[in-house]
């Protein structure tokens, strides 16, 4: 009786918890099927007026469509340019020892606690005399100062769990480094390495204070552009509320497809 009460309560508990945590999500894809004067008219929890419009508007103009575009590339960008910086680093401070190698780690980490205005003006300064202003690559190196930091972090403690005994065979049997690395050493490592891309993109995706300043046109991302709705006139809440919809597909694909890297990371410590 005792266990079935402790279940009954657990159960109660994630219902409870998994309906507080969805209920945003659900109320923000309800409005995205509404339009603006149902949402301010009246509380509905199922629209009145079922309408497409707010999708087909955002599918259809330009300026929405092509800030999914771009926040797509350069998120890709700086994922690839993260990873390939931080698998390097990370494996050199989990093999070896050299003079202030814990200051330097520390000092990447401190890198990553650093609120992005602090970087805002050095940043526009210097893309602005390099001519990167309003480019993908502007927001993808900035974004380098925050992610790799990141994924070196958890790399390295990816690879600290691996054995040393495993270089040195490869060594012993002719390998070379970049031949062990890739065909040996990486595979073992690659719930890490999904690990460190899947927060590597989501940081570059919901950042707006780098991504909106350093952009104006042609490089705008949608979580710059989301914030057009807001006129003279009002807030346009439902294209809004379908754009913020949009905006976490991306999201939960990623999350789909790391789900077990994920849990792995939480396993070690290292997330």
């Amino acid at each position: 009786m005792n266990k079935k009460a402790r279940f009954s309560k657990r159960t109660i508990f994630l219902i409870l918890y998994l309906v507080f945590a969805m209920l945003p999500i659900y109320w923000m894809v309800n409005m995205s099927f509404k339009t603006n004067s149902g949402i301010l008219s009246s509380f509905s929890l199922l629209p009145q007026e079922f309408t497409l419009d707010n999708y087909i508007t955002i599918f259809t103009d330009s300026s929405w469509y092509s800030g999914y575009i771009n926040s797509l590339i350069y998120v890709g960008l700086n994922m690839v340019i993260s990873l390939s910086v931080a698998l390097p680093a990370a494996y050199a401070f989990s093999r070896y020892r050299f003079l202030g190698d814990k200051h330097v780690f520390f000092w990447l980490l401190t890198n990553r606690m650093t609120p992005p205005a602090v970087f805002l003006l050095p940043f526009f300064q210097l893309y602005s005399t390099m001519g990167l202003m309003d480019t993908h690559w502007a927001v993808a190196l900035a974004h380098l100062v925050f992610n790799v930091p990141l994924a070196v972090w958890i790399l390295e403690g990816f690879m600290s769990g691996i054995p040393r005994e495993i270089d040195e065979t490869a060594y012993i049997d002719g390998y070379s480094f970049p031949r062990f690395f890739l065909t040996i050493f990486l595979p073992l490592i690659k719930s890490g390495v999904g690990v460190a891309a899947f927060f590597c993109f989501m940081f570059s995706w919901v950042e707006l204070l780098l991504a909106r300043t350093l952009t104006s046109v042609n490089a705008k991302p949608i979580v710059a552009t989301m914030t057009r709705t807001v006129s003279a006139s009002g807030m346009d809440w439902a294209t809004l509320a379908a754009a913020g919809t949009l905006t976490i597909i991306p999201g939960a694909i990623v999350i789909w497809f790391v789900r077990h890297y994920i849990a792995k990371g939480f396993a070690m410590g290292r997330v």
